[in-house]
């Protein structure tokens, strides 16, 4: 039997019971649609997380001390301690390789106000102006160290009735219940954070210089006076090539001859971590939570070739008669084994192709439901159309072989 006869056929079959041919493909549609909306979902999830790393993010390092028994795994500044004292910045400073070091610190804050409106909000950012240097400024710039001044994101400087600008005054409420006026000096072009520490997300973020807003001090123990303390940092290597020596003598230090190390808890340990690594994580993550989800969205799959091996076996004992006189006028085995191969073959194709449309649309739903840049994994839909070839051919395995072996006599007796 020629191909196009069989394609012929298997149509005919498959419009002969429409009803049940849909509800058939409707395993195979919702299977691969599902499929395509999670990697979808993820591959977006992962652009909008993990993005590009720059070469000035590749040079960062992220620098905290935490628990010992997660090893960096509880994300970027887990369970961190104010333990880096002044001090301790000055002389990382003048460790080999280090361009600049970058105090990173959360001054507590119950509500921020403009133009006589207020909104709640936990914290403001405690830094210095060279957090901002690879930052894109919408207007302004970044506040001057030891001013009333503040930086703000788009998402913060849009959620008053009345837009901040630069040159408006916000009224910080500290968590002391105290209240300090502040000019903007700056509104930033994008809400993304500005470093692990900060998450990937566009929440509203205001900004502060450590001078004169951020309290938090502890004795240092070579010194012996009253400093500022910080519990993350942001450490600069000079050369992208020399990131990992850097990073061994800033961990060196740390551990032999800060203050950190007197002032950390036994069971903490310092974590000096680049970019790339924690970006590393955040993707190692990202992948298997993927997986977890695509593989749920595979039973669907399995579920459909059930349905297919179902709906042949009874299309066989239907057709038993049919079988017959193909036999008898002449059809061999394999012409028969081939006609049911193909009507689940066409039933898995149809099936992966409208599930492959789907999944693009319900990813594209999702993605902009969450506000995620869409990124469309394109070679998933491939591998969707064969997967859902091989579902039909190997669901349609055992009832084709089935049709094939019925014995002509005993078919043309069917009734």
């Amino acid at each position: 039997m020629k191909l196009g006869a069989a394609f012929g056929m298997a149509w005919r079959a498959i419009k002969g019971h429409k009803l049940r041919s849909t509800l058939t493909t409707l395993g195979i549609v919702i299977g691969i649609a599902a499929v395509i909306t999670f990697v979808t979902l993820g591959a977006s999830l992962s652009a909008a997380i993990v993005g590009d790393v720059g070469a000035g993010e590749a040079q960062t390092m992220n620098v905290w001390a935490g628990p010992e028994d997660t090893q960096g795994g509880g994300g970027p500044g887990f369970g961190a301690q104010p333990v880096f004292t002044e001090h301790d910045l000055d002389r990382l400073r003048n460790v080999e390789g280090v361009e600049s070091v970058i105090p990173y610190g959360q001054v507590a804050t119950t509500a921020v106000g403009h133009d006589g409106d207020r909104v709640a909000t936990s914290g403001v950012v405690a830094t210095t102006p060279a957090y901002f240097d690879d930052a894109e400024f919408r207007e302004g710039g970044s506040f001057e160290p030891g001013t009333r001044q503040v930086v703000l994101n788009p998402a913060a400087a849009e959620q008053f009735e009345q837009n901040a600008t630069v040159g408006s005054t916000v009224t910080i409420t500290l968590a002391n219940g105290s209240t300090v006026d502040a000019e903007v000096a700056g509104v930033l072009d994008s809400s993304e954070g500005q470093s692990a520490f900060e998450g990937f997300g566009g929440s509203p973020r205001i900004y502060v210089s450590t001078d004169p807003f951020y309290s938090t001090q502890v004795e240092s123990p070579s010194q012996s006076e009253t400093q500022r303390v910080y519990s993350l940092l942001l450490v600069r290597a000079s050369d992208p090539e020399t990131v990992e020596a850097t990073q061994d003598r800033v961990r060196g230090y740390l551990e032999d001859e800060s203050d950190a190390a007197d002032l950390a808890p036994e069971d903490y340990q310092f974590e000096v971590q680049t970019s790339e690594e924690l970006l590393e994580q955040l993707q190692d993550v990202l992948d298997r939570l993927t997986a977890f989800v695509t593989g749920i969205a595979v039973l669907s799959l399995i579920v459909g070739a059930i349905g297919i091996a179902n709906i042949m076996l009874v299309s066989v004992t239907e057709r038993t008669r049919e079988i017959g006189i193909m036999k008898a006028v002449g059809a061999k085995k394999r012409d028969v084994l081939t006609l049911f191969l193909v009507e689940a073959s066409v039933i898995g194709i149809i099936g992966a192709v409208i599930g492959t449309l789907l999944g693009i649309v319900g990813g594209w739903a999702v993605t902009t439901l969450l506000d995620f840049p869409l990124t469309f994994p394109v070679e998933w839909f491939p591998i969707a159309v064969v997967v859902g070839v091989a579902v039909g051919v190997l669901s349609g395995l055992y009832p084709a072989w089935s049709g094939a072996r019925t014995d002509p006599i005993e078919a043309l007796r069917y009734e």
